[in-house]
């Protein structure tokens, strides 16, 4: 399959940023207040499918336990998943950062980071047989959680199974709706593997609740998340601002990782992956948008009358807009 794969679009509002803190993105979906519970992720291993790691980052290299490139970067040698672009670095630290003297905090600094390294070159292009066998490696190394800040404009067969082998196994895979809206309720706008019907599909809001205007909007949009102005890690120690729903989407993946402990340690067992897609649903909240752009809504992890007393395992097959 030689169609191009590409990196979703993204914008870069500030570079190399001075900053020691929680981000604002992370304390928006409530993570910090539960993080006693749910141990800030420990044990969870996540797949990050993008442009590689700076894994010497001070806020990253403790959370990198491995990764393989999938490119032609650096000769295709499978060893090196550098990132010479920044925007997998950037969603790493969102996923999983840990302050190493000065930087920021992910949604859960203890989940484990595996880079597989799937666009390339100067812009984040790709192949769509780099991403297939990229999701086939994590299905193989039986991780919890998929993320895929990327997209393309063809619904490839191929992909789609190997999504689908995925859910199959039980792995959440959480994957950016796309930067293409008109900011048109009504208007479909389509990304893929953003808009198969078995991943969480995540849009954008800013900081004040209001859509992106560039998020897509379609019926298989789940939840949304900051995505605006977000600053996280970027290569070579540095802190930089981007804004996309490649950034709104590590926030999903953090936050599954702490609902999985969570959850888990409620019910005293393993949960399915459509298990999991209700606990998160369980902790949304609207913000006013049709369920096109905001789906199920803001991501809201801490709620109170839905986070204490004992859970129902509700049972859900993983449909868009379903609560």
């Amino acid at each position: 399959m030689d169609k191009d794969f590409k990196l979703i679009p993204y914008k870069v509002d500030k570079k190399n940023v001075d900053v020691n803190e929680i981000p604002q993105g992370v304390r928006m979906i409530q993570a910090p207040d539960v993080w006693d519970q749910s141990e800030k992720g420990k044990g969870i291993v996540i797949a990050i499918i993008d442009t590689g790691c700076d894994r010497d980052h001070p806020d990253l290299k403790d959370r990198v336990i491995g990764g393989r490139n999938f490119t032609s970067d650096d000769n295709g040698n499978p060893n090196k998943f550098s990132d010479y672009i920044g925007h997998g670095t950037h969603v790493a630290g969102t996923i999983a950062a840990s302050i190493n003297g000065s930087g920021v905090v992910g949604v859960a600094p203890e989940a484990s980071l595996l880079i597989l390294k799937a666009l390339g070159g100067k812009y984040g292009s790709g192949s769509y047989d780099w991403i297939i066998n990229a999701i086939n490696y994590a299905v193989d190394r039986n991780v919890d959680i998929i993320s895929m800040s990327l997209g393309g404009p063809h619904n490839i067969p191929e992909l789609h199974q190997a999504v689908l082998n995925a859910v199959e196994k039980n792995i959440l895979v959480v994957c950016a709706a796309g930067n293409e809206g008109d900011g048109r309720s009504h208007t479909n706008e389509y990304s893929y593997p953003g808009s198969y019907n078995e991943v969480i599909s995540v849009g954008a809001i800013d900081f004040q609740k209001r859509s992106a205007y560039f998020t897509n909007s379609n019926n298989e949009v789940d939840v949304v998340a900051p995505g605006v102005n977000v600053i996280s890690t970027y290569p070579r120690g540095k802190f930089t601002e981007l804004s996309g729903t490649s950034m709104a989407t590590p926030h999903v993946s953090g936050a599954l990782a702490l609902l999985k402990n969570i959850s888990e340690k409620e019910f005293g067992r393993h949960l399915s992956e459509a298990e999991l897609y209700a606990q998160l649903i369980k902790r949304t909240v609207s913000v006013g948008y049709p369920k096109t752009i905001e789906g199920n809504g803001l991501v809201s992890l801490a709620l109170p009358d839905r986070i204490s007393g004992i859970l129902s395992p509700l049972c859900m097959i993983n449909t868009s807009n379903i609560s």
